[in-house]
């Protein structure tokens, strides 16, 4: 039943509810502290809904950086999203074409995580798909609607803190549950030694994307070598 499969979805993004809280939360919090208008900080999530463009969009705007570079340096930021679509795409073959917008604005890292996890499993429908990115949206919104309101009461660096805590322990929790197989541990730590390599030798903040691309290719040679 449809409704069935989008109580699934949902259930399962109960662990990026939990990180998106405080993250949203600090979001908002931050947004506050930098004099940005509640309907704003709650627009920006609603319409842009990408937690690390918004948290240098703030930033920038506390710095009183001009509309063209905010615009630029979070198009730069979220350009790994391309990886994440086209990676997920392979799953969604079977998918209405009319739910795949939603799906795309929907599509976090967080979510990818979860859903290519579920989706090498087993087939699942678009109404899983929208219970369980669905879900983390309206937590993110969440998030940041209440740091809106109430973060007033806290200091930039609490803000800061709580957005350091919550993001790393969300993204061990993420990692820990898709290391089911040897394979995917050692992807897991090639990743991690090429991002600490990258990081240490190439200014600016490409290290991520140059890691996850040099680890994906050298994740389909060896699926090709071995077939």
């Amino acid at each position: 039943m449809p409704m069935q499969e989008v109580l699934a979805g949902a259930k399962k993004a109960v662990p990026i509810v939990l990180g998106y809280l405080p993250l949203g939360f600090a979001y908002g919090a931050l947004g506050r502290i930098a004099g940005i208008p509640l309907p704003y900080i709650i627009m920006m999530s609603l319409m842009v809904f990408a937690g690390s463009g918004q948290f240098i969009a703030v930033s920038m705007i506390a710095a009183g950086s001009g509309v063209i570079s905010i615009v630029m340096t979070t198009f730069l930021v979220n350009l790994r999203h391309l990886l994440m679509s086209a990676s997920l795409s392979t799953f969604l073959q079977e998918i209405p074409r009319k739910v795949l917008p939603i799906i795309a604005f929907w599509l976090t890292d967080e979510s990818y995580a979860l859903a290519c996890g579920e989706l090498r499993e087993q087939n699942r429908s678009h109404y899983y798909l929208l219970g369980l990115f669905g879900t983390a949206y309206a937590g993110w919104v969440m998030g940041g609607t209440l740091g809106g309101l109430f973060g007033g009461i806290f200091s930039s660096a609490q803000a800061t803190l709580t957005m350091e805590y919550a993001l790393y322990a969300m993204f061990i929790f993420l990692l820990v549950i898709q290391l089911t197989e040897k394979k995917l541990l050692l992807a897991a730590c090639i990743a991690g030694l090429l991002s600490l390599v990258f990081y240490l030798t190439i200014p600016g903040s490409w290290y991520i994307i140059l890691a996850t691309v040099c680890t994906a290719t050298l994740g389909v040679t060896l699926e090709k070598c071995q077939t």
